[in-house]
């Protein structure tokens, strides 16, 4: 049963929505949420198939350093000790990530992180100066067969453009250990729900009106008159109908099969980093929860440029696009200052309203920062 009036409209059904809808319900307010999508949980929503918990919208593990966020998810399901540890298969040859001794022996035949450290130095010995773009700052961090092994293919793919016409900024850093220690995140808390990301996301929609198939921006002169307030976590160029210019992402296309054998890979996630293959990686999805099941399910992941319509997946945060994003921004404050009475304020959030790579638990902390300012 739909009311007529709600506290809060919750535009995305998504993690940061999630976790502030708990919290709203918990301090008695009232939520409609509106979903484009036929389901809830946005990214992590997960698809059962023959037991296994499919990842729909690509791999999802959850990491994080954040005592708080570690324990508001415990707090409504268990999580393993899934430990993300992937491969990289480069024409045959396997090697473990993040770049580790592990690699360093199979890519050299080093032992010891000394002798690691002397191969990498000689080679990063090539780049002068301050690195002109993404090739040139991969070679001065790893060196050069690293990078042409590993790193080159990979990015390509992903990116769609040369390494040599990507800014340098895309690597920053690049981790590299000199101990035998494949664990990928150095968060302390790490693992995945047990069940699928659906136990977590469920709980936390609790209470609230749900409409999935329900498209906002269609539906936009009707919905923003049923709350007081707009949680909008769509793409915010789009809600101004794209008024100052288009915000710039890479988006994914997923290739899923089921196959009839126990064990495809032997590991969740294998990245693909020739430039050849066409797709960047393999997620086999059995493995996150350590699944015995007779059959397996794979996805290969293939980037694709961005075009409406499509999924958004990563944010081009280059100067170009974070001073459109500013624009928007300012806009959207505009939006708040200047609306008349009874018009609702509409509160920008997540990965798309804040135009920003937000992996799991900053958007769940972003959530709670705004929890903590609207219910204290």
């Amino acid at each position: 049963m739909i009311r007529e009036r709600y506290d809060y409209l919750l535009v995305g059904a998504g993690l940061y929505n999630a976790v502030f809808a708990w919290h709203a319900r918990k301090a008695g307010k009232t939520c409609l949420v509106v979903e484009k999508r036929e389901h809830t949980g946005g990214n992590v929503y997960c698809e059962d198939v023959e037991g296994i918990h499919v990842h729909k919208y690509g791999a999802h593990i959850f990491h994080t350093s954040d005592e708080r966020v570690w324990r508001f998810v415990n707090s409504f399901c268990e999580f393993n000790r899934y430990t993300n540890s992937p491969i990289a298969n480069y024409h045959g040859e396997i090697y473990n990530m993040p770049f580790n001794m592990n690699t360093f022996n199979k890519m050299w035949g080093v032992v010891t992180p000394g002798e690691a450290k002397e191969k990498i130095e000689s080679q990063r010995a090539k780049i002068s100066g301050e690195p002109k773009n993404l090739e040139e700052q991969a070679i001065s961090l790893v060196g050069e067969d690293i990078y042409k092994k590993l790193i080159k293919g990979y990015t390509e793919k992903q990116w769609g453009r040369d390494c040599k016409d990507l800014p340098a900024f895309i690597i920053k850093r690049i981790p590299v250990r000199y101990i035998y220690d494949n664990n990928y995140f150095n968060d302390r808390f790490q693992g995945i729900p047990i069940g699928g990301y659906n136990e977590l996301t469920d709980k936390l929609f609790e209470g609230c009106d749900i409409m999935c198939g329900c498209d906002f921006l269609k539906n936009r002169d009707e919905l923003m008159t049923v709350a007081g307030k707009v949680i909008y976590t769509g793409a915010i160029d789009e809600f101004f109908d794209y008024s100052e210019g288009e915000l710039s992402y890479r988006s994914l296309r997923f290739e899923t099969e089921l196959l009839d054998m126990p064990d495809y890979q032997g590991n969740a996630v294998v990245n693909y980093t020739d430039r050849e293959t066409p797709f960047t990686r393999i997620i086999e999805h059995k493995h996150f929860e350590f699944g015995a099941q007779e059959k397996t399910v794979i996805t290969r992941e293939y980037p694709a440029e961005y075009k409406r319509g499509m999924e958004r997946y990563y944010p081009v945060n280059d100067e170009k696009n974070q001073q459109l994003y500013e624009v928007y921004r300012k806009k959207a404050e505009s939006l708040n200052a200047e609306r008349k009475d009874g018009e609702p304020e509409v509160i920008f959030g997540g990965r798309l309203g804040e135009y920003k790579y937000y992996d799991m638990d900053k958007v769940i902390a972003s959530a709670l920062k705004l929890c903590d300012k609207e219910f204290g």
